[in-house]
């Protein structure tokens, strides 16, 4: 929407708020009078969220290109921000009910209130804990650790988030920096200890199943499946010297992000074979590295996806992984 603001219905939008007829325009509006009136509302509101919320916040995380103007905006970051601006735009339409004279500085005073309810909101919709804390039985299971406690919560603040990680489940590479940054280990902590950290964490959690399918393995099973398409090519568009190992730390990426999602629908009672079939299609299909695994692979993979006797002993196996995960 930053591409084609409505710049064509800012100053009616402004009119109608010094007016206090703001929020019943709105919502007597259908059709493209409504888009107008919120597309107005929209091109008044981002810079405000950009400016004042959204840039402190890159800044706190340390990302600088992010906080240097909205087109530089990482992906992950720019779907915050695009969330952000939404739930301003209807906190508006909903609550820009009295006289405003300076829309901009209403819009601004109500920030937080308006994308924290909308966050939670979000989140709940998930079934996802609208406020991510450990319990007090889960910091029992992690020993009081801080980098445990600090690490379920961030699984539990991700599982509700819509956004995903790539061709990977979680956001390691940020975790990794978050647990040096907030708890040292530069030089001897890396991607390999933070798998296993999160599946102590992921253990402990599993040890109240009940708690866990509810507000971990529900909410991760509405985040889309895993995929990659570019991850193997520098920034000239050439695969790289190392493919082969890219290609090895791709698959086995891809491996534990199917797992988990296999995980997830399978405790929703959906059929194993067709859950497997799936997942495999989707994470391991034709898209997966640009195409970069080869032909012959994508052509193997469909082979055996309709061999039932092929798919019977990768659902048998896919089980067997799952049970040795539970049983960790």
């Amino acid at each position: 929407m930053l591409g084609s603001p409505h710049t064509d219905g800012v100053d009616e939008v402004r009119d109608l708020a010094r007016q206090g007829l703001l929020a019943t325009t709105i919502a007597g509006a259908s059709g493209p009078r409504r888009s107008q009136l919120t597309g107005a509302t929209y091109s008044i509101a981002w810079p405000v969220v950009y400016q004042r919320l959204t840039r402190k916040i890159e800044l706190r995380r340390g990302h600088v290109n992010c906080a240097a103007s909205v087109r530089h905006l990482a992906a992950e970051c720019l779907d915050r921000f695009e969330n952000d601006v939404e739930a301003v735009v209807d906190d508006v339409a909903r609550k820009a009910s009295a006289r405003i004279e300076n829309l901009e500085g209403w819009i601004a005073s109500r920030l937080i209130p308006a994308t924290v309810d909308a966050h939670r909101r979000r989140r709940g919709e998930h079934g996802a804990l609208q406020r991510p804390r450990v319990p007090a039985w889960l910091a029992k299971e992690l020993g009081g650790e801080p980098w445990l406690l600090d690490l379920a919560t961030q699984i539990l603040v991700w599982a509700g988030t819509p956004a995903t990680a790539g061709y990977e489940l979680w956001p390691t590479e940020s975790w990794v920096v978050r647990r040096c940054e907030r708890h040292g280990g530069w030089s001897t902590y890396g991607e390999t200890d933070l798998q296993t950290d999160i599946r102590t964490v992921l253990h402990a959690m599993s040890s109240r199943p009940q708690w866990y399918e509810q507000y971990v393995e529900g909410p991760l099973g509405h985040k889309q499946a895993p995929l990659a398409s570019s991850a193997l090519l520098d920034d000239r568009g050439d695969v790289p010297v190392d493919a082969e190992a890219e290609n090895e730390r791709l698959l086995t990426a891809l491996a534990d992000g199917a797992v988990q999602l296999i995980r997830v629908r399978l405790a929703r009672g959906e059929a194993a074979a067709t859950v497997v079939a799936e997942v495999i299609d989707t994470v391991f299909g034709a898209d997966v590295s640009g195409g970069h695994l080869g032909r012959a692979y994508d052509d193997r993979l469909e082979r055996v996806l309709r061999d039932s006797s092929e798919l019977d002993r990768i659902v048998a196996t896919v089980l067997d992984i799952i049970d040795i995960g539970r049983s960790r």
